[in-house]
């Protein structure tokens, strides 16, 4: 007979897989984590200066999953990078990494370490686990050995991948996924094919995949929409490019438009922009946090629909062009430029009246925009843009976007760069496109980086309106397309 202290982790494991089954809904914890990082070197260190940095990151995630434990979470999703940074070359890596098996073995690193070899992270993330009892996600390095038979062999004879694991609350190894888009990490290989990586939980069908992977159809799209997954967690070391692609508006947007709760959790560095972490639902954002302002870590807790597309919160499916192809056009060619985004050229109109109607379109799409402002100030600048085209900054995808925006400054010219305040405030605003794809993202963001939950809807013809008189004034009403087909 075992002892009961043996049994306690399973016995807790049981009663919380039960509450969870019991009231269709779970709660879900992400953790930004201000990570420290090496000294930056071309050289390797020893393995243990490599277990020394990483414990010092690990001290700090157990403290918030400790915290996320008692406060009644399920699961902790942690950051990329959130154990050893991303100061490396391929060889300077090395020693951080750790050999990662398929889940199949069915493994508790806690409870048997040295069953493939040195695991000392695994070993303490699952410890994690399973002394707090909860799933715990994180993201580390795995090693793989290759020869001389294998062409795509790299020539120091090993492959190495930037790696998500999750373990379940008995701290067993319930899923491992090699990074399949890559966003200059010249330390790691990418894997040979994408991975779909799903795992069942008692509270509903999670997916996973990392950071970069979110902008293309595999392995992000194929989860949602072949597997079918209530939710994704999202490891992340996402940089912020204002005015539109901050890591709270497009994440957030991507959990709309796709239908399912997505836990991302953001690395913390304000010097590299990196900040915005949050828990979403197909109904907009629960929780989330953007912090420019200092360097400290933050704990997010949020109660979920376990099977979103099922909850009666859940949106309806939306047809993105219905509205759109019907409304009449209200162009003024006259006051058309071009400025660049994140090295988009977007075709602009200015809003150049206090309410209005305007149309501006760019190949095939064409954005519609009913407006009314509270007051035309003389400081601020709104323009409408219009973008259809590939996008081929660290990767190539093809976009389609509607957004209203506010310009830095008067200056037409300004209009795409970054900004973060405003004043001015709308009574109204309608936004539609011409989308020639089905994976449309929608949301609002408002002065200060903040988002709009409840103050918007998308009816099912694809129109984007306010649902009362916004309270705070607007960056930009966005409507993210992505063609996957065009890519």
């Amino acid at each position: 007979m075992l002892p009961c202290q043996a049994l306690l982790p399973a016995v807790v494991f049981a009663l919380t897989a039960l509450q969870a089954l019991a009231s269709d809904t779970f709660i879900a914890a992400v953790y930004e984590h201000a990570v420290i990082l090496p000294d930056p070197t071309e050289e390797p260190v020893s393995p243990d200066h490599a277990l020394a940095l990483m414990n010092k990151n690990m001290d700090v995630l157990e403290g918030a999953i400790k915290e996320a434990a008692q406060k009644g979470a399920h699961i902790i999703v942690t950051p990329e990078d959130g154990i050893y940074g991303w100061r490396f070359t391929r060889e300077s890596v090395y020693p951080y990494l750790e050999d990662i098996p398929d889940p199949v073995v069915n493994w508790i690193p806690c409870t048997d370490p040295s069953r493939f070899g040195p695991a000392p992270v695994q070993e303490r993330l699952s410890c994690m686990a399973r002394n707090n009892s909860i799933y715990v996600a994180a993201n580390i390095g795995d090693k793989k050995p290759c020869n001389s038979s294998d062409p795509k062999c790299p020539s120091d004879g090993r492959y190495q991948y930037n790696t998500d694991v999750v373990f379940d609350p008995q701290g067993k190894l319930v899923a491992r996924y090699h990074k399949y888009n890559l966003f200059a990490e010249r330390q790691f290989n990418y894997p040979k094919e994408s991975e779909v990586v799903t795992f069942e939980t008692p509270f509903g069908k999670m997916g996973i995949f990392t950071c970069f992977d979110i902008l293309f159809y595999e392995p992000a799209v194929v989860l949602v929409n072949k597997m079918q997954v209530d939710t994704v967690l999202f490891p992340t070391a996402w940089m912020n490019f204002l005015p539109f692609l901050t890591a709270v508006q497009f994440h957030s947007a991507w959990a709309m438009g796709m239908r399912v709760n997505v836990l991302a959790a953001n690395t913390h560095n304000t010097s590299m922009e990196m900040t915005g972490s949050g828990i979403y639902t197909p109904a907009g954002a629960k929780t989330y946090t953007y912090n420019m302002e200092n360097e400290d870590g933050h704990l997010l807790i949020a109660e979920l629909d376990a099977h979103p597309r099922l909850s009666p919160a859940s949106p309806p499916a939306v047809s993105w062009n219905s509205y759109a192809l019907s409304a009449e056009r209200f162009s003024q060619k006259d006051h058309e430029f071009t400025g660049i985004i994140f090295e988009d050229t977007f075709t602009f109109t200015e809003l150049t009246k206090p309410e209005g109607n305007l149309t501006v379109c760019q190949k095939e799409l064409c954005c519609h925009l009913s407006y009314q402002m509270a007051e035309k100030r003389d400081d601020e600048v709104y323009v409408l843009g219009a973008l259809d085209d590939l996008h081929v900054v660290e990767g190539e995808y093809y976009l389609q976007i509607c957004s209203l925006l506010k310009c830095l400054s008067t200056n037409l010219s300004t209009c795409g760069e970054q900004v973060e305040t405003a004043q001015t405030k709308f009574e109204m605003f309608s936004l539609s496109g011409t989308f020639g794809t089905s994976y449309v993202f929608p949301e609002v963001l408002y002065s200060g980086v903040q988002l709009a939950p409840g103050e918007f809807e998308v009816l099912n013809d694809g129109h984007l309106i306010s649902k009362k008189n916004p309270t705070e004034s607007v960056i930009t009403v966005t409507r993210f397309g992505q063609w996957y087909e065009r890519d």
